[in-house]
């Protein structure tokens, strides 16, 4: 079987208890399109901007994060984990997932991605494959915290905050080389 003949996995968050949904937008990407080079691997390494709306008025932290359901691993892959963003914060911007994290708000924990490195990894499905999505999610929180660090795992954070998302906000661009 080649890369092209794997089925297409369900959108990520399909499989989750659900919750109810806000608003997020970006002036960088759009859902369902292809995205920039700026913000692939090849391009730049730049995350995109990001901004939301519309979520529950207890909301107390927020995660966002950047997964590929569509890498040709059984469990995807994670390009960018941001987590304890306080409910203060309604935006990034283009670049905030820099590795050094200036463009972070303070206090907040930037975990490594799946590629090893901290910060936001780029774009880069294996050349000839489909087109990939980039699930940029916006989980709005019933607590401040959760207790992860720079070197918790994407998947460990993902674990964490499924037991305190109230909602969550969804984006997904496409990428292919």
């Amino acid at each position: 079987m080649n890369l092209l003949d794997r089925p297409v996995p369900p959108d990520p968050y399909s499989q989750l208890p659900p919750v109810p949904t806000f608003q997020v937008t970006s002036e960088d990407v759009a859902d369902g399109q292809p995205m920039p080079a700026l913000h692939t691997a090849a391009g730049g390494n730049v995350s995109p901007q990001l901004a939301w709306s519309g979520f529950p008025a207890e909301t107390k932290g927020f995660v966002v994060s950047c997964f590929d359901p569509d890498a040709p691993t059984p469990a995807g892959f994670w390009h960018w984990t941001v987590a304890t963003l306080p409910a203060t914060t309604t935006s990034l911007a283009r670049g905030a997932g820099a590795a050094d994290g200036s463009g972070l708000p303070a206090g907040v924990v930037q975990t490594r991605n799946d590629g090893g490195t901290t910060g936001y990894l780029g774009a880069a499905p294996p050349r000839g494959d489909r087109p990939h999505r980039y699930v940029f999610a916006v989980h709005a929180l019933d607590v401040e915290r959760l207790d992860v660090g720079p070197d918790t795992p994407p998947t460990a954070v993902a674990f964490q905050a499924l037991f305190h998302t109230i909602a969550r906000a969804v984006i997904a661009p496409t990428f292919q080389h």
